[in-house]
């Protein structure tokens, strides 16, 4: 599988939280100065208060209304939240297949990209790390630094005439049929699927799931990405996650709740 393939399919971090991840060392960071920077963008873009937006009840939103209810910087207190995909995460839907139609839907909400025909959708995504002392020992027996890097892409579209209930009806198709695994073209590149587990039901929204999704990635292990759709009336809500030394080892991880709850919150 090519390294373009892992950054769009498997949602890899960008090129510094990989490089971070390769290191896992070295001493300080500058976690102080990143977290007054953090503070800073939160305060800027943060609502007044009062004016927190939710989305209406009972009908599609635009692509205006979808803007003000999709997750921002102030939404969050840790991590980066980006409002546009970069190039290498950025893939138009008609550039996405998959050896079985039946497991588009999957296919679909890894490349942050609307199930069916929605009234209108937006994209974000977001990217957080956690530090921890590591078990190893530099060459002079310093103290060193496991860094933790997660990142998300997410999807809010917003639906006429039922369509919401049926994208989501769809997914759950997916996960079942596609238990064994499929075949599936992300651009130019291609990616196996190995197998499709976990379909956990959520306590949150109308309707919701999680999906465990098993990647090959070339190593004798798979590795593990998390996808997360959340259904509030006719908005639907779809979260990709990967951690990148899950991506390695196939461990499992927790999908930042803060970021999944901040977006559902907001639909209302």
């Amino acid at each position: 599988m090519s390294s373009t393939a892992v950054r769009r399919t498997v949602l890899a971090a960008s090129a510094a939280a990989l490089t971070l991840l390769a290191t896992a060392c070295g001493g300080s960071s500058d976690g102080d100065s990143a977290a007054g920077d953090d503070k800073a963008k939160a305060e800027q873009s943060a609502p007044a208060e009062g004016t927190e937006e939710s989305a209406p009840a009972g009908k599609a939103l635009t692509a205006a209304e979808l803007e003000k209810v999709a997750l921002a910087q102030a939404d969050v207190k840790n991590g980066e939240v980006a409002t546009e995909l970069s190039a290498d995460d950025r893939v138009a839907k008609d550039r996405i297949s998959a050896d079985d139609t039946a497991c588009l839907p999957l296919v679909h909400v890894q490349g942050a990209v609307a199930q069916g025909e929605p009234a209108a959708d937006v994209q974000r995504s977001w990217q957080g790390q956690s530090e921890s002392p590591s078990q190893s020992k530099g060459p002079d027996g310093q103290g060193m630094t496991d860094i933790d890097v997660n990142k998300i892409m997410l999807n809010v579209a917003s639906y006429a005439d039922g369509g919401a209930e049926e994208a989501m009806a769809g997914l759950k198709a997916a996960v079942e049929k596609c238990a064994d695994g499929f075949d599936a073209t992300v651009g130019s590149d291609r990616m196996r699927v190995t197998k499709v587990s976990g379909l956990d039901r959520l306590k949150t929204g109308d309707e919701g799931l999680t999906v465990d999704i098993g990647v090959a990635t070339g190593e004798d292990t798979d590795g593990l990405m998390k996808l997360v759709v959340v259904r509030k009336g006719t908005t639907l809500a779809t979260f990709s996650a990967v951690n990148l030394s899950s991506m390695m080892t196939g461990a499992q991880f927790e999908v930042p709740a803060e970021v999944v709850d901040a977006q559902v919150a907001k639909l209302g």
